[in-house]
């Protein structure tokens, strides 16, 4: 039964919903009538509500009342519930609930813990009765499955609250990283307001009075159907998601009955703090030729202070929003015309390759070798990958000359050919392959945000071919390289475990050796560094286990950025393969090595025939039995930045577009005090591009105050101010963006000493300050002052 809930909230498949759509409720008179959409005026609610309530209630109830009847005749045999210290206590089975064990304990305990997770994985209602001994955890809103459950339930309430207020259609409503949303569908196919919010949270203030329980009931396909046969989308959910026979769960709360599998909170007097965030129009299933839908985004606490903290936590976040700093500083721009497909403009160049630079730097300096694939393959490539039949929705497939080709959605399918395209020797590996190419995901429209999602991307991309002995060695130095990187630039980082997911290739065994692997390797990191790794279960790719890096910015939140793959499959799929040492050795000692047969002497070329093309491209693809003398290499996905337009927008948001000097698409602004001055400044600015430092002059009419202010604003990291003084002298007066005691015009530094300064500050990538305030009248007096105690 848990696998066919699991499956009702998957991501739905793309099909559209035809014939049938929501009835368009009858008018009714103000005082009793629907309120209008749109607005606040009139009723808070319906009045009467809509007749399939009342329907839907009464067969939960009948159902319910029969559920109850039958778990009472189980047998309550005695449980041993096993708490995290090592603790037992004493139940019965059918009788004992999680929320009984917690008061048990102390009634806080009880009223903070939001849910149970039964033998460390499964999550289980708290006043929902326990089946057998088991291991016992009470998980509260500060556990990242706790917070999903609360954001769950609080999709419930707000569900609830729109059923009383338009007697719409409901679709689907789950927790998001950042809270939950609802879908729906209004009566008539009107569209909600921001004047509609009001209403809906004044509805969950009562909803959440009147304490309601969230109760959970199993159903039958048919019971599902004929509870739900006012609601097109849930039908076709319950007809696509449930196979014949099975049985589900719903949830219901107050008069809302929604088709879920839980689990919830105990009741919605929990949800201390509620309101919404934001609304917009959607497609159902995320189809364009589906119903358009009305989407409303909330969030919710457990207590008014982590409410009033998250809205200061939303304001700091706004500001930092990359989509308006990108703006500002004119670093990147979207073109209806190529949607999810940035145009970096020349300033966000200079950070993107700033990054990059950075990066081959340590490609350089770790043994990378960068390469060069095409952007578009035939489908027989994806096919043998194993990418057609597992992302083949997230791919853009083109048709040419009668064949069908996919833009590459990632590299490593092109690496593994690159691989194989002659005979290797195991003195090559490792053989770390990198490729910046450009790479095309067919993201749903409305997934688009800006620069951390989009449809064209580069990434850092790598894959390291290697032995199996040496992946300990090969996991340890991308260890290293992601200390490095993160930490110069201020970035901490949390490792998560993914492991075997329910679509897979390969045998089983494979996987529990590859998995074996990662686990030794971080658990060697983790004790080296004191630092932890959580284990998430079941989301590996459908080819490996991987380690996913979640890099933490200066608000504290996590994005997922580095990854690291461990791949036995892609080898298999491609026939990959290299010479042993011990085979190597014969030949050395001059004995003849087991051979492969030799391939047939290529032919002179004919115009192919019709078909004859498709024949080859299958034929090169073709997998072939390990030669002898030969073995398997190990294939290790890698990524550092990974997207390099999201980490891009992941620094713009921590840095606060106050770019580190390095990377900085506005280094220094070199200001006259007066126009008398300008063939200096533009001298001072001719000798800090030769250094190739980002520069210009700001040859403006404006006043001295003014341009200094402009220059401030747009964060350029330095400003040389130039007068009388400084070019007689050849001197610049500085100010550093980052360090407030150096505003005032004191800091006169001679060009030389401010160049050689600027030049060791770019290239150790640093974030200091190499012009220390100082005022050379108040250092004198401070030297004088020490001579006379002398």
């Amino acid at each position: 039964m848990e696998q066919v809930t699991e499956k009702v909230t998957e991501t739905l498949k793309k099909v559209a919903i035809g014939g049938d759509k929501p009835q368009k409720e009858k008018k009714q008179k103000k005082e009793k009538g629907a309120p209008a959409a749109g607005g606040d005026a009139g009723p808070l609610e319906m009045n009467p509500p809509p007749a399939f309530i009342q329907e839907r209630l009464d067969l939960f109830d009948k159902l319910y009342k029969e559920q109850q009847e039958e778990l009472a005749k189980r047998p309550h045999d005695d449980i041993l519930i096993t708490m995290p210290d090592g603790t037992t206590k004493a139940g019965k089975a059918y009788e004992t609930t999680p929320a009984e064990i917690a008061k048990g304990i102390s009634n806080s305990l009880y009223k903070r813990t939001v849910v149970a997770r039964i033998d460390g994985e499964t999550l289980w209602d708290l006043e929902r009765p326990l089946e057998k001994s088991c291991k016992l955890e009470l998980l509260d809103f500060n556990d990242d499955q706790g917070k999903f459950v609360f954001w769950h339930s609080s999709a419930h309430v707000l569900g609830e609250a729109c059923e009383r207020r338009f007697g719409c259609s409901l679709c689907i409503g789950p927790p998001v990283d950042n809270g939950f949303y609802y879908e729906m569908a209004l009566p008539g196919g009107a569209a909600v307001q921001s004047s509609d919010w009001a209403p809906l949270e004044n509805i969950v203030t009562k909803i959440v009075k009147e304490k309601q329980p969230f109760q959970r009931l199993e159903m039958s396909k048919e019971d599902l159907l004929k509870m739900f046969a006012y609601n097109p989308y849930k039908q076709h959910i319950i007809k696509d998601k449930i196979p014949d026979g099975t049985r589900t769960t719903v949830y219901r709360n107050g008069p809302l009955i929604d088709l879920c599998r839980g689990p919830h909170v105990p009741d919605t007097s929990r949800i201390e703090a509620f309101a919404i965030m934001k609304n917009s129009s959607s497609y159902f299933l995320g189809d364009a030729n589906n119903d358009s839908l009305q989407r409303i985004y909330g969030v919710s606490f457990p207590d008014k202070k982590q409410m009033a903290a998250h809205k200061k936590f939303l304001e700091e976040a706004a500001k930092r929003d990359h989509r308006l700093i990108g703006k500002q500083q004119e670093l990147f721009y979207f073109e209806e015309c190529s949607p999810g497909s940035a145009m970096w403009l020349p300033h966000g160049m200079r950070i993107n390759n700033a990054i990059m630079e950075y990066i081959k730097e340590e490609y350089w300096k770790r043994g990378y070798d960068e390469v060069m694939t095409p952007n578009m393959f035939n489908v027989a490539l994806w096919e043998q990958s194993g990418h057609l039949a597992h992302y083949k929705d997230d791919m853009f497939l083109l048709d040419v000359d009668k064949e069908q080709f996919g833009l590459k959605p990632m590299n490593c399918p092109a690496h593994a050919m690159m691989f194989r395209h002659r005979d290797r020797s195991h003195k090559e590996l490792p053989l770390r392959l990198a490729d910046f190419g450009v790479l095309h995901r067919n993201e749903a429209s409305g997934a688009l945000s800006g620069l951390t999602r989009v449809r064209r991307f580069q990434q850092d991309d790598a894959h390291i071919f290697c032995r199996e002995d040496q992946i300990k060695a090969e996991v340890a130095d991308l260890f290293d390289f992601m200390k490095s990187f993160y930490g110069m630039l201020g970035l901490t980082f949390k490792l998560k475990l993914s492991t075997r997911p329910e679509k897979y290739m390969g045998e089983i065994e494979t996987w529990d050796r590859a998995e074996a692997r990662l686990k030794e390797a971080l658990d060697e990191f983790s004790a080296s560094t004191g630092g932890t790794w959580e284990l998430n279960e079941g989301d590996g790719a459908f080819y490996g286990p991987k380690i996913d890096i979640a890099v933490l910015d200066c608000l504290n939140r996590p994005w997922q950025c580095a990854t690291i793959q461990l791949d036995f499959q892609q080898p298999i799929n491609f026939s990959l393969e290299y010479m042993t040492a011990e085979t190597a050795a014969k030949q050395d000692e001059g004995k003849a090595a087991p051979k492969a047969p030799e391939p047939e002497a290529p032919k002179e070329e004919e115009a192919p025939k019709e078909g004859e093309e498709k024949k080859k491209t299958k034929a090169l693809l073709v997998k072939k039995p390990l030669a002898p003398g030969c073995a398997r290499p190990v294939m290790i996905h890698r990524a550092m930045a990974g997207s390099i337009e999201r980490f891009t927008a992941i620094l713009a948001e921590h840095f606060a577009g106050k770019w580190p000097f390095w990377m900085s698409p506005r280094q220094v602004m070199v200001i006259p005090v007066g126009m008398g001055f300008l063939d200096y400044a533009k001298e001072v600015a001719l000798t800090l591009k030769k250094e190739k430092i980002h520069v210009d002059v700001d040859s403006s009419g404006n006043t001295l105050q003014k341009k200094i202010r402009s220059a401030q604003l747009a964060q350029y990291n330095f400003i040389f101010v130039v007068g009388d003084d400084e070019k007689t002298n050849r001197k610049v007066n500085i100010r550093y963006r980052d360090d407030t005691s150096t505003q005032a015009r004191d800091v006169p530094y001679p060009l030389e000493e401010a160049v050689e300064k600027l030049r060791a500050l770019k290239a150790d990538r640093g974030m200091y300050n190499p012009f220390p305030a100082h005022n050379p009248k108040k250092e004198e007096a401070a030297a004088a002052k020490e001579d006379v105690k002398a």
